[in-house]
């Protein structure tokens, strides 16, 4: 599959279909296949299982957060028409990531394959009093804590360098639907060095 624009179509695309946006990474080895390869074949899985994949970003080397929780991943990002729900095409994504021997029995610990869904169109899931709690959430209870339901956009993306630079070869201009701010906007505001730290590869 192509990286870095737009892709042909696939199943699940319709009039009704929404623009979603996930993010990939991967920084321990399965079955013999690098971090790289990993990323490849999920995202022929993705489209594979009804999801039409409209675009997909460069791959880009990044240091595992937080900083020493393991080797640097490699990361993507993702732009899909998607014609259900967040909460199937999120069912969608854990499923894939248990075929490939993602465990989450310990936060931040090396993966072979994370999947996360960062935005559904404009939606702001369950509410946005439930989506800025968790996005004001103090840094010590992020380490302990992890929500019990999906929150939409992802609460810490506007923090992460790791995935607004991935996801700004795809989608520079989405705004985000709390914040009002675009992705090439977000990644501006990220401290220089956090930019620097995400390397194409």
């Amino acid at each position: 599959m192509a990286q870095g624009g737009e892709t042909s179509a696939r199943a699940g695309a319709g009039a009704s279909a929404t623009r979603a946006f996930v993010a990939f990474g991967a920084n321990a080895p399965r079955a013999g296949r690098s971090p790289e390869e990993t990323l490849r074949q999920a995202l022929e899985d993705v489209a594979a299982e009804g999801a039409s994949v409209a675009a997909v970003s460069r791959f880009y080397r990044t240091p595992a957060f937080p900083p020493g929780a393991g080797p640097d991943f490699v990361n993507a990002a993702a732009a899909l028409d998607w014609s259900g729900s967040a909460g199937a095409l999120l069912s969608l994504l854990h499923r894939i990531e248990a075929r490939f021997g993602r465990d989450r029995a310990e936060r931040w610990a090396p993966r072979t394959l994370d999947l996360d869904l960062i935005a559904a169109g404009d939606a702001v899931h369950p509410d946005r009093a439930t989506f800025e709690a968790w996005a004001r959430l103090a840094p010590e209870r992020q380490r302990r804590e992890a929500p019990d339901r999906m929150i939409l956009p992802h609460p810490r993306m506007h923090e992460r360098a790791f995935v607004l630079i991935p996801l700004a070869d795809v989608a520079p201009d989405w705004r985000h639907p709390v914040l009002g701010r675009s992705v090439a906007q977000m990644v501006a505001d990220l401290p220089a060095g956090a930019r620097a730290e995400v390397v194409a590869l």
